[in-house]
C-alpha cells in the first residue's frame, strides 16, 4: 500500500491508483485546519469512483483526515449520473472522468449535473473547446469522445446538466505536441444565465476592442439562456480559445463571481 499524506493531488493520486490498481492510504488530510478532513467534492469525487468502478473499497475515518482507497476495476456503461458537490464546478470531475473513461470495460456514458461555469475550475465551455480537441489529437480518433452541455448553470446554486461519453481505447499512440506555434485565430464564446443579453453583447464589444488591435480574425459567439436552460442563478462569463499554427490550442476565460449582497463581479 502507498502512503500519502495531505490534501495535495488528491485527484492525481486516486486517478493513478485506479489505473495501477495499488491500494494507496492518505493520512492528514487538513489535520490542522479549523474544519479538519475531506471537503464535500473530494467526498462526492470518491462517490464518483465508486459509479464508474467495481470492487473498490473506500474507508474514511471519524474525523475525515485519513482514508483507505482500494480501487477497483473501471467497468464504465451507460446511463450513469451523478449530482456533484455545489463547491466545485463540473469540471473538477470532467477532467479525471475523461482518463479513467479511456480505460473501462464498456464506453461510458454519464450525466454530471451541479454548476458549469466558475472561477476556479475549467468551465464546460473550454472543456469542450480545447480539452477534448486535444484529447482527440493525441488519441488519433475523432469518434466517440463527446459533451454534450444540456443546461447551464452557475453558482451559487448550480442546476446545469452535462453528458459526458468517453470511448474505450484498447492502446494509445506516442505524443509529441512540442511546437506552441503563432496565434492565426481567435474563437470564443460569450454567455449569460438569467440575465439581460445585452451583457453578452458587452462583452464581447470588449474582447473585440482588445483582440482586433493585434489580430483580425476574431469571432465569438453569444449564448444567451433563459428558462429552465438556464440553471437556477443568475451569472455571465466569457470564454476564450486561440488557435495557433501548429494546431495548439490555448485557452483563458473570465466568469461573474456572485457576492454575499446578491450582485456580481468579475
Amino acid at each position: 500500500m502507498l502512503r500519502f499524506r495531505g490534501c495535495q493531488n488528491f485527484r492525481q493520486r486516486l486517478v493513478c491508483a485506479t489505473l495501477s490498481g495499488r491500494p494507496i492510504r492518505i493520512d492528514d488530510i487538513r489535520a490542522n485546519d479549523q474544519e479538519p478532513g475531506l471537503r464535500d467534492f473530494e467526498a462526492s469525487f470518491l462517490r464518483l469512483l465508486e459509479k464508474i468502478t467495481n470492487g473498490c473499497v473506500v474507508e474514511i475515518n471519524e474525523t475525515g483526515t485519513s482514508l483507505r482507497y482500494k480501487p477497483g476495476l473501471i467497468v464504465g456503461g451507460a446511463g450513469l449520473s451523478h449530482d456533484c458537490a455545489p463547491s466545485r464546478s463540473i469540471g473538477y470531475f470532467l477532467e479525471p472522468l475523461v482518463v479513467l473513461g479511456l480505460f473501462g470495460k464498456k464506453p461510458l456514458s454519464i450525466t454530471l449535473r451541479g454548476i458549469t461555469n466558475d472561477h476556479v475550475d475549467p468551465s464546460i465551455d473550454i472543456f469542450r473547446t480545447v480539452t477534448l480537441p486535444l484529447v482527440k489529437r493525441c488519441l488519433g480518433s475523432e469518434e466517440g469522445l463527446e459533451l454534450k452541455v444540456v443546461k447551464r448553470g452557475a453558482l451559487p446554486l448550480g442546476g446545469g446538466e452535462v453528458v459526458l461519453r468517453v470511448p474505450v481505447m484498447k492502446q494509445l499512440p506516442a505524443i509529441n505536441m512540442t511546437d506552441e506555434g503563432m496565434v492565426k485565430r481567435i474563437r470564443g464564446v460569450s454567455y449569460s444565465m438569467k440575465v439581460s443579453p445585452q451583457n453578452t453583447n458587452r462583452m464581447v464589444d470588449g474582447a473585440r476592442g482588445v483582440l482586433n488591435a493585434f489580430l483580425a480574425d476574431v469571432f465569438i459567439f453569444t449564448d444567451a439562456v433563459a428558462g429552465a436552460s438556464s440553471g437556477n442563478s443568475p451569472g455571465y462569463g466569457i470564454a476564450l480559445v486561440a488557435e495557433t499554427t501548429s494546431g495548439a490550442l490555448i485557452s483563458s476565460e473570465a466568469c461573474a463571481t456572485t457576492t454575499q449582497g446578491g450582485g456580481g463581479g468579475a
